[in-house]
C-alpha cells in the first residue's frame, strides 16, 4: 500500500520546522544532516552519509536499470541584519510558515523526500531512484553534491528541488568567474612617467561591458558578462602598476565554458589569474519525456538565470519545486505550508507520469 499523501504532507511540514529551529550553514550541516537521516531511519529506509551528505536509493534498485536522482540542499545562508523574526524559531503567522531555508531549499527538500518515501516500495519502476540531501550548495564547497556524485553510480536524470512555485525550469545558466590582473609600473603622479595599470584595465573592462556573444539561448537568453570587483592604488600620488578585477560570467548552452574563454582570450589583453570552469549551464530536451509529462500537468517550462548544484550534474535535468525563487536570502524568508503539499503532490504526479509515458524497459 502507497504512503497517504496527507501524511506525508504533514510529516514534511514537520520536519522542515525541526530543520529551520537547527542552524544548518554551509559547511555546519551536521544536525539537519542528522535530522534528516532520522527521518528516513523511521520509515525503515537505510541511510547512507558522508560528511554533511545524506542518501538512500528505493528498495527495489536494480542495477540494469537507468537511475534518476532526486536532489536537495539543507545548507543555508547566514541570516541578514533585516530579518525581525528569529530565523531559527519556525513562526507560523499570517498563513506564513517563516523561517531561515524555509524557502530556499527547506520547502523543495521536505517535498522531494516524502516523494521518494512515497515510491521507496514500488516494485516495477523503471527506473531507480536515489535521494540526495545535499551540504554546501551555496558556497558551492568541496564537500557538497561534488564529493559524493561518484558514490551514486551513473546517473541518468535528475530532478534538483529549488524554489520555482512547482514550474519546470528546462534549462538553468552556469557561472564562469574570471580573475584578471593589468600590469602597469609605477611611478610618480605628479610626473609624466610609468604605466597606469587602471588605464589598462579599463580597456579590458569596457571589452567585458560591451561584447556580445553572436549565439543566444532559446531558454536563457544571452550569456552576460559583470565585472563586479575592482582593486588597485596604494596612495594617491603613486601610479598603480597592477590592477586586478574579477568578472563574473553566467553561461548559457549556447556556448560551453571552453568556448567562451577562448574568445574572451582573444580579445584582453590582461593576464588572466584564475578561472573556474565546473559550473555548467544545464538543460534537457524540450522533448523528453520528463518535459512531456510536465506539460501534460500543465507546468510551465522557463530558463533559470539561477545558479544551483544542477550544474554539477552531467545528465539531463531539470528543477523544480514549492516556493518562490525570490523570496530566497531575504529577510523573514517563509513558505506558505500549502506550497509544501502542492510540492508533495507536484512531485509524486510528476514521476508518476513521467513512469507512465517511458518504456518500461531498459533502455
Amino acid at each position: 500500500m502507497k504512503p497517504d499523501i496527507t501524511a506525508l504532507t504533514a510529516q514534511a511540514t514537520a520536519l522542515l520546522k525541526d530543520l529551520i529551529a537547527l542552524p544548518s550553514f554551509s559547511g555546519q550541516e551536521d544536525k539537519t544532516a542528522q535530522r534528516i537521516s532520522v527521518y528516513l531511519e523511521e520509515k525503515n529506509i537505510p541511510v547512507r552519509r558522508k560528511d554533511n551528505n545524506v542518501w538512500a536509493v528505493n528498495r527495489y534498485f536494480d542495477k540494469e536499470k537507468p537511475t534518476l536522482l532526486l536532489n536537495s540542499h539543507h545548507d543555508t545562508v547566514k541570516p541578514n541584519t533585516k530579518w525581525t523574526f528569529d530565523p531559527f524559531t519556525p513562526t507560523e503567522q499570517e498563513g506564513k510558515l517563516i523561517g531561515l531555508g524555509s524557502n530556499d531549499a527547506g520547502a523543495p527538500l521536505v517535498s522531494l523526500l516524502a516523494a521518494f518515501v512515497y515510491f521507496y516500495d514500488a516494485e516495477r519502476l523503471p527506473f531507480n531512484i536515489i535521494m540526495a540531501a545535499t551540504a554546501e550548495e551555496e558556497t558551492s564547497g568541496k564537500k557538497g553534491l561534488r564529493s559524493v556524485l561518484d558514490e551514486f553510480g551513473p546517473i541518468d536524470l535528475a530532478v534538483v528541488g529549488e524554489p520555482t512555485g512547482m514550474q519546470l525550469a528546462v534549462a538553468e545558466k552556469g557561472l564562469m568567474v574570471l580573475r584578471c590582473k593589468a600590469h602597469g609600473k609605477s611611478g610618480h603622479a605628479a610626473r609624466d612617467v610609468g604605466e597606469n595599470a587602471i588605464y589598462k584595465a579599463i580597456q579590458d573592462i569596457n571589452w567585458f561591458r560591451n561584447y556580445r556573444f553572436a549565439r543566444e539561448s532559446s531558454f536563457l537568453g544571452p550569456v552576460k558578462m559583470t565585472v563586479t570587483i575592482i582593486n588597485a592604488g596604494s596612495q594617491h600620488n603613486v601610479i598603480p602598476d597592477v590592477c586586478d578585477f574579477t568578472v563574473d560570467i553566467r553561461m548559457t548552452d549556447a556556448y560551453t565554458n571552453e568556448q567562451v574563454l577562448e574568445t574572451i582570450k582573444k580579445h584582453i589583453k590582461c593576464e588572466i589569474d584564475s578561472v573556474s570552469l565546473s559550473l555548467k549551464p544545464s538543460s534537457i530536451d524540450p522533448q523528453h519525456p520528463l518535459v512531456e509529462a510536465a506539460r501534460s500537468l500543465n507546468m510551465n517550462t522557463f530558463g533559470s538565470p539561477t545558479l544551483s548544484d544542477q550544474s554539477l550534474i552531467d545528465a539531463p535535468s531539470v528543477k523544480i519545486g514549492p516556493g518562490m525563487s525570490e523570496r530566497s536570502h531575504t529577510a523573514d524568508e517563509f513558505v506558505y505550508p500549502e506550497e509544501i503539499r502542492q510540492g508533495v503532490e507536484g512531485y509524486i504526479k510528476l514521476l508518476e507520469r513521467f513512469f507512465t509515458i517511458i518504456p518500461h524497459t531498459v533502455p
